[in-house]
């Protein structure tokens, strides 16, 4: 921490401008925030932040942020009393209600301002109000990878990076995303573990990299099933785990022995000398070994069986919830804000459930994609009012012209935010949002098994924090006995009531106070939380729905089924340090270190096409097409034949060629990483 000016006061609390939720310091002048750095004492960023943590100053007191609530007229945008901006709100869903029941409304959110307990409240409100009807940005995030793993182990793992002999990164850029887990890494690297990173981009992480490979996107189910084959094949695998705590084990070997190293290679473009070395390091290095799937395994049609392949390595490498591998997470035993169990709704039939039930079971979640399309056919029944709070699917859910005319086809959309997102322009009302460092909530970094209060610094009248807003229209609406807490402190000691710890306790210990010890093996006490309580190589579950039950692997659209009007392939979605999705681009000294959006191409494709770096060009797929400036990159920093355009730009919108109707079976997630286009210089 900087030495604080005489009459500076300093807080601590933690960082929510990404999903790191780093240990910070703000400091304060009059009540104002004048600075904020990094907490030393917090173990999990040790006093480090990064350049988007700085830059809470910039979005707290950005001069576009909107501060009072505003309602849509036939002369504009008009600013309108909170309480009267409720009240109307309230009785437009009432009516809606009234002729098309709970279930015409709609509750969607996203990660703007923060996600932990604010969508258990989203969640909380939509049951309390009789609607099955919940839409998250996760149903294109994280949650691909959750049931994956989840299908597999019974939960999503927290990876041991810092006492790890051997980390495998699929699909993963942490410097970018999570710098944190960044640090990890390297301490592990530092005491002599090994990096393996496969991309079809040359990250910045795959720059640190004892082993890069540069696979085709959407071929890391296989390339994990040709690792797993010689796992199998040399003996290198943990017999007593596959003996006592997994099922299906014989039947995943008879799968390899059918692959032959020849179709890995060619499907992956991994030659089988580098594959024989990856998997001989693993072994070795084994049961020290953590592989993470990251989100560039979610978006293709095959995402969920990729990563139940990745996670079949923990249960063959006898990683699973080992020091330095894959653990099993334990929480602090809060209560559960959702009422699921009080007021089960499957039955009102969740939108996208009878599509993607997987997605549903896993999740009580619906599906996004879907939903588009129900507001435009109102098939199977009407869906008329949407609360949208922090998330910008106009930007962010492909097939973005689709959502634009979803969302204005709505007889209600409240936008609730901190800025005038393109999806908050559609609103007929904006409500402010408080930013995380308006609110107070609880947190856990269960890889230290330490829970934090946040500390609220200031506040705006007008803006409420997530719970007041829940509050307050729950209320309304009749449903007011589900939020009976009177403020977010109230409900903040009711949720650690069951752990025993008082707030005035995680008060005195701003870097987190220690729940309980961390445990491994808990497998060979506790059964594991898939239906037969063992590590799952296969799923009769999945069977049991008409997928395949072992994780069998597809070839993607564009390699088994190429269209020569469309012969390259574009990657979407490759994080930039400075953003974060649609987030951080009304800050000036951002666009001006980036300034604007560019299409990655590598320098072959650009000879071909007589395309030099800052040209525009066309990039057109089945659904539409967009401009943009080419950045021609270094030979080994993309795969040839494969573009990328990072997205959240409005100047360029990639989601406006991402198809909506080309997804995973099992997840329902979009193909985002691998859509087949046509490139031409304008």
């Amino acid at each position: 921490m900087r030495t604080p000016k005489p009459g500076i006061e300093v807080v601590q609390t933690l960082c929510r401008m990404c999903d790191d939720h780093c240990g910070i310091n703000v400091h304060l002048d009059g009540g104002s925030i004048v600075d904020i750095d990094g907490y030393a004492a917090h173990p999990w960023n040790k006093g480090r932040i990064c350049v988007k943590g700085r830059a809470a100053i910039d979005m707290v007191y950005a001069p576009d942020r909107i501060l009072k609530p505003m309602k849509k007229t036939e002369k504009g945008w008009q600013e309108i009393d909170l309480a009267q901006a409720l009240d109307e709100i309230a009785g437009k869903l009432r009516a809606i209600m009234e002729k098309d029941g709970d279930r015409a409304v709609g509750i969607w959110k996203g990660e703007a301002i923060g996600f932990a307990q604010q969508e258990d409240l989203a969640r909380r409100f939509c049951h309390a109000l009789g609607t099955p009807n919940y839409f998250s940005n996760d149903s294109e995030c994280y949650v691909g990878r959750y049931i994956g793993y989840s299908l597999v182990m019974g939960a999503l793992p927290v990876p041991d990076y810092a006492n790890s002999d051997c980390i495998v990164l699929w699909g993963a850029n942490p410097p970018y995303a999570h710098p944190n887990m960044t640090r990890a890494i390297m301490e592990a690297r530092q005491k002599g573990a090994k990096l393996i990173v496969i991309d079809p981009r040359l990250s910045a992480i795959a720059r640190r990299a004892d082993y890069y490979l540069p696979l085709k996107p959407g071929t890391d189910g296989v390339l994990a099933l040709g690792i797993i084959k010689l796992l199998i094949e040399n003996n290198w695998y943990d017999k007593d785990f596959v003996e006592q705590f997994s099922i299906g084990f014989e039947k995943l070997a008879r799968y390899t022995r059918q692959l032959t190293f020849e179709f890995v290679a060619d499907e992956t473009g991994i030659s089988r000398e580098l594959l024989e070395k990856v998997a001989t390091m693993i072994a070795r290095r084994a049961p020290r070994v953590v592989n993470y799937a990251g989100n560039g395994l979610e978006h293709h049609e095959n995402g969920v069986n990729n990563v139940r392949a990745v996670a079949c390595l923990d249960g063959l490498l006898g990683s699973l919830d080992h020091q330095g591998g894959n653990l099993l997470p334990e929480g602090a035993g809060l209560r559960n804000l959702t009422l699921y169990d009080e007021i089960p709704l499957q039955h009102l039939g969740p939108i996208g459930a009878d599509k993607y039930p997987v997605l549903y079971d896993f999740r009580q979640e619906c599906h996004t994609m879907t939903a588009m399309d129900t507001i435009l056919s109102g098939e199977p029944y009407p869906l008329r009012a949407m609360i949208i709070t922090a998330a910008n699917p106009a930007m962010t859910n492909p097939n973005s012209r689709k959502v634009v005319k979803a969302l204005e086809h709505l007889d209600l959309l409240v936008v609730r935010d901190l800025f005038m997102t393109e999806t908050a322009a559609l609103a007929d009302y904006f409500l402010p949002a408080a930013s995380f460092l308006e609110r107070s909530e609880l947190h856990e970094h269960r890889i230290y098994q330490i829970i934090n209060l946040t500390r609220k610094i200031l506040s705006y009248p007008s803006c409420q924090d997530e719970y007041q807003f829940w509050h307050d229209l729950a209320h309304r609406l009749g449903a007011g006995d589900y939020f009976p807490w009177k403020n977010e402190t109230e409900l903040n000691r009711w949720l650690l009531e069951p752990t025993g710890i008082s707030l005035e306790t995680l008060k005195a210990h701003p870097g987190g106070y220690r729940y309980g010890p961390i445990r491994y093996g808990k497998w060979r006490e506790k059964p594991l939380a898939t239906p037969s309580q063992k590590f799952e190589f296969v799923s009769a579950y999945l069977k049991g729905k008409g997928y395949p039950e072992l994780p069998e692997y597809r070839s993607p659209a564009y390699l088994a089924d190429r269209d020569e009007k469309y012969p390259y392939t574009l990657i979407t979605g490759a994080r930039k340090l400075l953003y974060y999705h649609s987030r951080n681009r009304n800050f000036p000294r951002f666009r001006k270190a980036v300034p604007g959006p560019e299409i990655e191409i590598h320098p072959s494709d650009a000879e071909e096409l007589g395309i030099a770096s800052g040209e525009p060009v066309r990039v057109t797929s089945k659904i539409g097409s967009l401009d943009i400036p080419a950045s021609v990159v270094e030979t080994s920093e993309i795969v040839p034949g494969f573009f990328q355009i990072t997205h959240g730009w409005k100047e360029a919108n990639v989601n406006l060629i991402t198809p909506d109707a080309a997804n995973d079976p099992i997840s329902g997630f979009p193909l985002l990483k691998a859509i087949p286009v046509r490139i031409e210089k304008l």
